[in-house]
């Protein structure tokens, strides 16, 4: 693919009741002219390839989700090379054995000092964090659903993207890569 580049495409907010149909997902992207769309189970993320650039990809998919489907979400676009060191970044390697304990964040911005001062303040138990620039990697032993701390990170931090797990950081990435 030389002009395309493979983009992971992230809904933030979507899941439960604001889920988007999956396959009129891809027909919209696939409509619009992208290729190789694909989506991840139910949660409306996709993996597709474009020439447009990151910022350029996150409007156009934005605007066509909301006029078409009438899903107000916003979008965050990495590329598979940004995903791909997103992963090789894991301060947490050993936690990969227990892919849904192993949670990565996109923040909005890399985080001033003061504002991780609070949050190492706030951190509890067993669990686990580091940032690496942009993204936060949280190790959770007893599950995301039981974890007290991930929402004073939500508090804390301005978060860009919905946290996945590391189970869907792999298959998300393994979708981007197996565009032909």
């Amino acid at each position: 693919m030389s002009e395309a580049t493979r983009y992971i495409v992230l809904f933030r907010g979507v899941g439960g009741k604001t889920q988007l149909p999956v396959a009129r997902l891809r027909a919209v992207l696939e409509a619009d002219g992208f290729r190789g769309v694909k989506t991840y189970i139910n949660s409306g993320n996709a993996v597709l390839a474009s020439a447009l650039g990151e910022s350029a990809l996150a409007l156009r998919v934005a605007g066509l989700v909301r006029a078409q489907m009438g899903f107000d979400k916003s979008v965050l676009v990495r590329s598979l090379a940004e995903w791909d060191a997103m992963i090789a970044q894991n301060p947490f390697p050993e936690a990969v054995d227990e892919p849904t304990k192993l949670h990565v964040f996109t923040l909005e911005q890399e985080p001033e000092a003061d504002r991780m001062e609070a949050l190492r303040e706030k951190a509890t138990g067993t669990e686990r964090f580091a940032v690496r620039g942009r993204t936060l990697y949280l190790h959770t032993p007893d599950g995301m659903g039981n974890s007290r701390f991930a929402p004073k990170i939500e508090t804390t931090l301005k978060i860009a993207m919905t946290v996945r797990n590391w189970r869907t950081m792999l298959a998300l990435r393994d979708l981007a890569a197996a565009i032909a």
